[in-house]
Parts: structure tokens; sequence; C-alpha cells
């Protein structure tokens, strides 16, 4: 015979109201700190509340004060490690400040009804987006239901603010960086058009090196469509592509769009005996760690992560209180030079 132990009935106001022979709306007045109770009553009821093991009802919560606590989070495909990272100071953060992430969605493809569904069924009370395949559909939807929302490294089309890194800077830094090095024959190693970080970055690359008298001498688009941008799948195809190519029509440089296109194409180019960055330098955006490790020692533009989300929870939590939020908020990233790239001279 297999002794059991009996299941505590869960505690509730109710319980620690009898416990401490107050009512139950002292009781609820006292856990929240109300000055009106004294200190020896809340001391009482405190003492009471962890001899029972009471824990707040989060969903009597939300029906009493109508908001949940929740922040719906609708993210980009983790085949790209950058939104691992993004994910982790999210949540990171969203502990500090004492809010619960609720993941929607994670992913390339479209969102789903039930998806959608969820995000109204948990009643969230704000929502980050960074997926590009499916911002404006969660967007709409938000927009609809008075839920505020922000696009975390997105431009918002419509209807919600944006915090983004300055992709087009960053574009800019790279070309001046490459230029500066020596390179004639500069490539891009690009993906869907669909996502704005990629033509933000693409634009500002292409027209620093205008400027600077030079032009993209190849542009590759990764196919695949937005999952194209964030696998090293695609840059790894790209860069076998590249190396095949004959020795005249080979590129000196490649500014790859994001960094996990640039180490797929890294490896691909070195699988083929060209050397990085003696035959070909190769630069990537994003500034994931696995970029800093010794086989790529990859140059990058290291976007600003954590004044990102800082300023995500920001805008929401002033859009929430009702106040106006600025439409578009652009974060300057960071040049890190490393191993990957021919150095400009002085460098």
């Amino acid at each position: 015979m297999t002794d059991r132990t009996p299941q505590r009935d869960r505690a509730t106001i109710v319980t620690i109201a009898a416990r401490t022979g107050v009512s139950t709306s002292t009781v609820s007045r006292a856990l929240k700190g109300d000055p009106r109770i004294t200190p020896a009553t809340r001391r009482r009821v405190e003492e009471a509340a962890a001899e029972l093991a009471y824990r707040p009802n989060a969903f009597a919560r939300t029906l009493k004060s109508g908001r949940s606590g929740l922040v719906g989070l609708v993210l980009g495909s983790l085949a790209n490690p950058f939104y691992g990272e993004l994910l982790q100071e999210v949540v990171r953060q969203a502990a500090e400040r004492e809010t619960r992430m609720l993941i929607l969605h994670a992913g390339t493809g479209p969102m789903e009804e039930r998806t959608a569904e969820a995000l109204l069924h948990y009643q969230v009370d704000a929502c980050m987006i960074s997926s590009a395949a499916i911002s404006s559909p969660a967007a709409d939807l938000c927009a609809q239901n008075g839920v505020p929302v922000v696009m975390l490294n997105r431009i918002a089309d419509s209807h919600a603010a944006a915090v983004a890194c300055d992709n087009a800077a960053g574009g800019r830094d790279l070309a001046d960086f490459l230029a500066r090095g020596g390179h004639r024959r500069i490539g891009v190693l690009t993906g869907s058009r669909d996502a704005s970080t990629a033509r933000d970055r693409e634009r500002g690359f292409t027209s620093q090196l205008a400027q600077l008298g030079q032009k993209v001498a190849l542009r590759i688009e990764v196919e695949g469509g937005d999952s194209g941008v964030t696998t090293y799948d695609g840059g790894y195809r790209a860069g076998h592509a590249l190396a095949g190519l004959p020795l005249a029509q080979r590129l000196d440089a490649l500014m790859c769009i994001s960094d996990i296109l640039a180490l797929g194409a890294m490896d691909a180019l070195r699988g083929a005996g060209l050397r990085v960055p003696q035959d070909i330098s190769v630069v990537g955006f994003d500034g994931i760690a696995e970029g800093a490790r010794p086989p790529y020692q990859l140059t990058t533009v290291r976007q600003p992560i954590e004044a990102m989300v800082t300023r995500s929870f920001e805008s929401l939590a002033k859009a929430s209180a009702g106040e106006i939020v600025p439409q578009t908020i652009l974060l300057r990233g960071e040049l890190v030079v490393r191993g990957s790239a021919n150095l400009p001279s002085g460098c």
C-alpha cells in the first residue's frame, strides 16, 4: 500500500481572513500594502499568507483590473541566432519589470488563425513584433483590438511604433570600411526585400558606395523568401556559388545582410579553397556571439539589443498609459572590426 501525502487546498484571501480573524477586504488591502492597514495587522496577514503558501490568483486579478500583465511576443525565426539573443534579452528585462511574456509565434511562416486567437484570448496588455513575415497582419490585429504594439528590429508599415537599429547607417559604415580597405569588386549577399532590415542595410551600403565613386559588382539574393535572410544554409549555398565564378568575375569583398549568412558563406568559400580575408573579405550585420569565435572573427555591425529592448518596453508602457509615442526610434549600431576583412590603412 502506498502512502500519499494529502494535497493542501489552495490558499485564498478567504482562508487567510479566517486564520487572522479579519475581513477579506482587510486581507486584500494588507497584501497590497495599503497604508490604511496598521503595521501589526499587515504583519499578521503576511505571516498567515506565508504559512498557508498563498499565491495571488492572476486570473482573478485580470478580471478585476482588466489587465493581464502579459505582453505578447511575435518572434522571427530562431534559425537565426540573433533572434535567440533577442529573446534572451526580452525575457531578462521582462523579469526585471515583473512582466510576463507570452510567445505567440516564432518563425517565418504566416501567423495562423489559432495564434491570432491566442493574442485575444489571453488578453495581452501589449505586443512586441520582430518577425518580418507577419508584422503587418499582427499589427493590424492589435490595432483593431486596442492593443498597444511596438515593432522591434522592424520598421512599421502601419499602426505601430517601431524601435530598430539604424540599419541604413550601419550599411554605410560597412561600405566605407570596405572601400577604405582597398576593395574594388564588392558584392552584396541579401535576402527577401520584404524585410525592412534587409532593404535598409542594402540601401545604406549601396548609397555610400556610390558616394565613394563605386558600385556593387554583384548582388546575390538568397532563394527561399524571408527564411533565406536568416539561415546558415542560405549563406553556404551563396558562398559555394561565388567560389565557382571565373577568376575574372570573382569578388574581393562580400557584404552579407546578416551575420548568419556571412558565417555560411565563409565556410563555403574556405571549403572551396579560398582564403578569408586574403582572397576575399567578408563582413556581416547583427553582432551575434558566434561571429566572434576564432574560426570566423567576423567584422560586423553589432545591433544595440539591450537598448532596443529597453526602448521597446518604454514605448509600450507609454502607449498603455495613453501617452504619445514616437513613431520610429532608430538606435546606432557599432562597427566591430575583427579579422574577416582586410583593414584600411592605419587600422
